[in-house]
């Protein structure tokens, strides 16, 4: 006869082998299953073997009632406690699981973005860099010599290096903005003084062109955020509608306030984007000449609906844009507490 250690042993092999065979067949069920799912069928088959085994072979043993109880208790006790540490675990593993994952997709974009960043900048520094030796040999070879030529070759020397200092500062504020670097003085700004000012930088470049630059009155409330950056954001919209809005139209820029906000709202008058291309209107280096009037005031970046947007998520604000009647709207919200 076989001793009661053996027998027990046998019984908690039996009881542990029946619970694991189901709990394969669970598993198996559950394959593309979250993680939660699967931790916790593990821990199920791990304290129900433990349970099988430990009441089987008390039973065995003719264990009295009052201690079987006791001992029923502290499994399911044990057991409960074990259950829900174990969907804890599970919650916590799927939900690093998933940053993990956004975080990979968003470090694909970045780098995506930063080679296309290149690509452009490339582009764009080519033609005015040629223009500018060009323009530079000829004064120091003394090509050019009438005073007439000499002064707008000056001109647009000054021109072209404006154009590209604009440019290395929209790559450093991309940069900043992407790095995590970017640190915001949030207070009280007045929403209105911010489109006011806005509204005067941008006038002269609406003028020139022959694009009516319109401020609707409204209640503009006061939000919770940076004026340097939030002015930005409003410059880089208006100038961007102007460029892309044909002579004799007009920019109109409104404002009001939202259950929990203060927002703004430019409408141009480009003939409207794609539907297709809605969503990559704040690429970076996205312009979208197919679907809009071609830029009389050379092109640019391609970065100011990029920034726009960097600066408006670092306000914990949102940026939107859509189509209307011959044109489109670009909506901005901002925090107002």
């Amino acid at each position: 006869m076989l001793p009661d250690i053996v027998v027990v042993a046998l019984i908690a092999l039996g009881c542990s082998l029946a619970v694991a065979l189901v709990g394969a067949v669970l598993l198996r069920a559950l394959r593309g299953r979250s993680v939660t799912a699967h931790i916790s069928t593990v821990v199920v088959v791990a304290v129900g073997s433990v349970v099988a085994g430990v009441v089987v072979a008390a039973k065995a043993m003719f264990i009295d009632e009052h201690d079987l109880q006791v001992l029923l208790v502290v499994l399911a006790v044990a057991g409960a406690v074990s259950l829900g540490l174990a969907l804890w675990m599970g919650w916590r593993l799927a939900r690093e699981s998933v940053w993990a994952a956004e975080a990979r997709d968003r470090e694909r974009r970045l780098e995506a973005s930063r080679r296309e960043v290149v690509a452009w900048v490339s582009h764009d520094l080519r033609t005015p860099l040629a223009g500018l030796r060009a323009m530079a040999e000829a004064l120091e070879d003394g090509v050019v010599a009438d005073p007439g030529t000499v002064a707008d070759y000056h001109r647009r020397i000054r021109v072209e290096t404006d154009r590209m200092a604009g440019l290395v500062d929209d790559l450093f504020e991309l940069s900043r903005i992407n790095a995590g670097a970017l640190r915001l003085t949030l207070e009280s700004v007045s929403l209105a003084d911010v489109v006011s000012d806005a509204v005067a930088t941008a006038a002269p470049v609406a003028r020139a062109k022959g694009v009516r630059l319109v401020a609707e009155p409204g209640e503009y409330p006061s939000v919770r955020a940076s004026e340097p950056e939030l002015g930005r954001v409003l410059r880089n919209l208006l100038v961007n509608a102007v460029r892309h809005t044909p002579p004799e139209r007009a920019v109109v820029v409104a404002g009001g306030t939202g259950p929990a906000d203060g927002w703004v709202a430019v409408t141009d008058g480009c003939g409207g984007i794609p539907e297709e291309d809605l969503a990559r209107v704040f690429d970076v280096a996205f312009r979208g000449e197919a679907a809009r009037t071609p830029a009389t005031d050379g092109p640019g970046g391609g970065l100011g609906l990029a920034i726009a947007r960097g600066l408006v998520e670092a306000h914990h604000g949102e940026i939107a844009v859509d189509n209307v009647d011959d044109g489109c709207r670009f909506t901005v919200r901002i925090p107002t507490g």
